[in-house]
């Protein structure tokens, strides 16, 4: 990679691209309130400071049911503002109800979970932002369009490092926040590896998942490369995919037999999507079990969806397993 900053990089890919400029703004706005979260979520529990107690519930609910947590209003609040001020159309959140229209005239749309992984925050675990950009030309049924037709995406983590994902569909660029307040590139070429012996999934859910789910992760446990193989589970979906992305691996959160968990449970437009776009420009693959998540129409703004994601082969491997079971049924 030639540019070292976030914004020289935006720049170059806005040419290369042929991109309107509001969506080098919506990035740097959303940049913007990424380093106010990291700096809230470094106060949490320190007295005296506005960051104090993040990790208590705020008292609402978002519109699945969700308790929210205090970061989780508070990060919804400077994204929304950041985003009013980059121009952008309208901001698809999972702490609004509803699409916030922002300006009516603008070319661009964000849909974005503010905080993803926060039941992490009192736990000092990885949290971060996940986001998607589109034109608002492109949405249908004041819905963003599929996956496929987004511009952008990335994802912010806030660990040891806050870091940024960041992809235009055609590699995926790392950057980290440098103590001068600036977003600068990693020495890192994002590569998904094709294969590895990692998966990641919540096994004490084990017994509700469907049956090929099933297989899978007990061949994976127990059967021949059983001995080289680990599963990891961080609960928050950008610490586990910020660990794919570095070696490799899968993360399944498949649907099951629970109520409210027949969809899945992870949100198609500000979860799987932009998650989605960010594997496949690494060359990893992301599906349902049956179709890619980037063919998938939105037909509401928090839609669920089952999400399986990572090396391309081990997804390939989950999916056969799904249609090989489908046949013998």
């Amino acid at each position: 990679m030639n540019v070292v900053s976030l914004s020289d990089y935006l720049a170059q890919k806005i040419a290369v691209h042929d991109l309107p400029a509001s969506v080098a703004d919506a990035i740097e706005g959303l940049s913007l309130a990424a380093c106010s979260i990291a700096k809230l979520a470094a106060t949490n529990g320190l007295a005296g400071h506005s960051g104090n107690n993040l990790g208590s519930l705020s008292g609402g609910q978002n519109e699945d049911g969700d308790s929210q947590k205090q970061l989780d209003v508070m990060a919804d609040d400077l994204i929304c503002d950041a985003l009013r001020a980059a121009q952008v159309g309208c901001y698809f959140s999972e702490e609004q109800s509803e699409p916030v229209h922002l300006h009516e005239t603008a070319v661009v749309g964000v849909a974005c979970d503010p905080l993803d992984g926060s039941s992490n925050i009192d736990t000092n675990l990885t949290i971060g932002t996940i986001f998607s950009l589109f034109n608002m030309a492109d949405c249908d049924n004041a819905l963003p369009p599929k996956g496929r037709l987004h511009l952008a995406s990335g994802f912010f983590v806030y660990g040891p490092q806050t870091a940024l994902l960041l992809s235009f569909g055609d590699e995926v660029a790392a950057f980290a926040l440098t103590d001068k307040g600036q977003f600068e590139a990693l020495d890192w070429q994002v590569a998904i590896p094709q294969t590895s012996p990692e998966f990641a999934i919540n096994a004490s859910n084990a017994a509700f998942w469907p049956k090929p789910i099933q297989e899978y992760i007990y061949t994976q446990s127990y059967g021949a490369g059983a001995a080289s193989s680990g599963m990891r589970w961080l609960g928050s979906l950008v610490a586990d995919a910020f660990r794919i992305f570095r070696r490799g691996g899968v993360f399944l959160y498949p649907e099951d037999s629970r109520k409210g968990y027949e969809a899945g449970r992870l949100r198609l437009i500000y979860e799987a999507n932009p998650i989605a776009f960010l594997v496949e420009a690494a060359g990893g693959r992301a599906s349902d079990g049956a179709s890619d998540i980037l063919d998938i129409p939105p037909a509401q703004l928090h839609q669920r969806v089952p999400f399986i994601f990572g090396s391309a082969r081990c997804v390939d491997d989950i999916i056969n397993t799904i249609k090989t079971a489908q046949k013998g049924s």
